[in-house]
């Protein structure tokens, strides 16, 4: 069994009404981090920036506006199979990218294959795997803790 699914698409980055340059962006996808992929953004002059989000919610802003928080998934015409628009966001700093549907679609259905759509708590060490990174997290949250007091 295949245990990742990896694709590169080339999409605008979106700068201003006027200004915008395509950029390679990869996509990711584990079968040991199932609810998430991850994309990996190559910008012209500055080190590559990887961005993690749910794999559910770029599937649903193909169809229609969604997301909450730092990441927005837009279809540019909900109406039609269109392109889409990514919306990332830090603080004040925003970064607007458009993609064609068709590659990100061909990329869930290839994610699809390795984990279907609902089946990623079946997966045996999934929770395994979760039990160990909160336990990592929470460990570094103490240690920082402990460090400031």
């Amino acid at each position: 069994m295949r245990e990742s699914v990896q694709a590169e698409v080339m999409m605008s980055f979106l700068v201003s009404e006027e200004l915008s340059f395509r950029i390679p962006v990869e996509l990711r996808y584990e079968a040991r981090d199932p609810y998430a992929v991850r994309l990996t953004f190559h910008l012209p002059g500055d080190a590559p920036v990887t961005w993690a989000f749910g794999r559910e919610l770029l599937l649903d802003g193909i169809n229609k506006p969604c997301g909450d928080g730092d990441v927005h998934i837009a279809p540019t015409h909900p109406e039609e199979l269109s392109d889409v628009h990514i919306r990332l966001q830090v603080g004040s700093d925003r970064a607007l990218f458009r993609a064609g549907a068709a590659p990100l679609v061909a990329f869930l259905d290839r994610t699809d294959r390795i984990v279907p759509l609902g089946q990623e708590r079946n997966l045996g060490d999934f929770e395994e795997h979760l039990d160990d990174a909160l336990g990592k997290i929470l460990a570094g949250a103490q240690q920082n803790e402990q460090n400031a007091g």
